[in-house]
């Protein structure tokens, strides 16, 4: 690699991580607007404290699509937060392992959001603010042909953004 080459290299990578920054500041919410927004971890009003400590995800056993008690468990406090929060909304991704087809692994993974679905509908949460999306096996968040990684990818994920509630 030449000289320019390694130059170049070094600035476009010291430009993106320029990019990465919080651009709202500190306290400013970063939600685009929304009030809690992203925020910190230790607000229990932000998508950091819902993701890390509430829990945005709840795993499904083989070929399964019924809720664990681990899992109603992750739902009533995603539920309880969901209600103190009404400016978010949720998309429920559905997502298998890598077994099966890619048209069974799908079904397979819209059975699991629209469990989620029903389950925060049952807690309180207005069906208005919730919608559903099934991956099937197309984004697994490990890769092996091993249980270990099996049991990763059969999950339903939360995934906030702010917007109309109620």
């Amino acid at each position: 690699m030449n000289i320019l080459s390694k130059i170049f290299l070094l600035v476009v990578v010291l430009g993106l991580s320029a990019c990465g920054g919080n651009q709202f500041g500190a306290g400013a919410g970063g939600g685009g607007g929304a009030g809690a927004g992203a925020g910190a971890e230790s607000n229990p009003n932000s998508v950091a404290y819902f993701n890390e400590t509430v829990g945005d995800r709840v795993l499904f056993e083989v070929d399964q699509s019924t809720l664990t008690a681990e899992a109603r468990a992750v739902l009533d406090a995603q539920a309880d937060w969901m209600l103190r929060n009404m400016e978010f909304r949720a998309v429920i991704e559905g997502h298998a392992d890598e077994q099966g087809t890619r048209d069974y692994n799908l079904a397979l993974g819209a059975r699991r959001a629209a469990s989620v679905r029903d389950y925060l509908i049952n807690r309180g949460v207005s069906d208005s603010r919730l919608t559903t999306v099934s991956y099937g096996k197309e984004r697994p968040l490990a890769i092996c042909s091993e249980e270990s990684c099996y049991r990763q990818n059969r999950r339903a994920v939360t995934v906030l953004s702010a917007g109309a509630g109620a």
